[in-house]
């Protein structure tokens, strides 16, 4: 079992910038590709951006060179860097996970979500 856990959200005026964090923690685990999605009220949650474990990056287009993904292998963490924030942007942010256990069978885990609010 591997929990993740969020943090870093809160209230940012439009134009404004917020960094998120993600850890995982658990027994004899090694975290593969990692990503951030996020879920606006009434909307289904979207992908946002995505990391592997050689640390190549992707990102959907709406946050494009705006957002940043980027991770720490050895404390077993992602982070996305959130820059001119939009209140389009407003949602709650989840942190997943795929995971080995030492095999070749992928697991995967959400976090509890950590909300961002972009004010007008």
């Amino acid at each position: 079992q591997v929990r993740l856990v969020e943090s870093g959200g809160g209230l940012v005026e439009t134009g404004g910038s917020l960094r998120l964090s993600c850890s995982a923690s658990g027994r004899a685990f090694r975290p593969e590709t990692m990503s951030w999605h996020r879920q606006a009220p009434g909307a289904q949650r979207e992908l946002v951006a995505s990391i592997d474990k050689f640390g190549e990056p992707k990102y959907s287009d709406y946050v494009k060179g705006r957002f940043t993904v980027s991770r720490d292998n050895a404390k077993n963490m992602i982070f996305l860097q959130m820059n001119n924030l939009r209140p389009d942007d407003t949602a709650v942010y989840f942190c997943n996970s795929d995971v080995t256990f030492g095999g070749p069978m992928l697991h995967n885990y959400w976090g509890q979500g950590t909300q961002v609010t972009v004010s007008s």
